[in-house]
């Protein structure tokens, strides 16, 4: 790991009851050259168009394609991942979501915080993420 992460574990073993698999982690020490991304929602970098999907799962691997595209290229990789913090729309969403989040960050353990709001910045958006990873020395 290009971090070192403090109680690493997996959201199948915290959250029983909901069908997730995610691995995070309680906290994250890192050194480096830092990246703060902007939150990334469901649409497309070059164009700032929507992908036309109201789907969940979606629009979610729309964004963490985005967060993975950003990243490297400001020269780092999907392992510097430091932190998440997920928006939501509707609670609903929650597993969904997270479940497809889970196959962009497996192995890597950053720490995460999901929130439900009233809304996003366009209508069309269920899920919002923002990101910050961070290039060791």
């Amino acid at each position: 790991m290009a971090h070192t992460r403090i109680r690493p574990f997996n959201t199948r073993d915290t959250y029983p009851e909901q069908k997730l698999d995610n691995d995070l982690a309680q906290a994250v020490i890192a050194r480096g050259t830092m990246i703060f991304l902007r939150g990334q929602c469901p649409q497309d970098l070059d164009t700032a168009q929507n992908i036309g999907s109201h789907d969940p799962v979606e629009q979610t691997h729309k964004v963490m394609q985005n967060i993975k595209q950003l990243i490297e290229e400001c020269g780092g990789r999907m392992e510097h991942l430091t932190k998440l913090v997920v928006y939501l729309t509707d609670v609903r969403h929650r597993e969904p979501v997270y479940r497809t989040m889970g196959e962009y960050i497996r192995g890597v353990h950053p720490v995460c915080t999901g929130l439900t709001v009233v809304a996003l910045a366009r209508p069309d958006w269920l899920v919002e993420i923002d990101a910050t990873a961070v290039i060791p020395d």
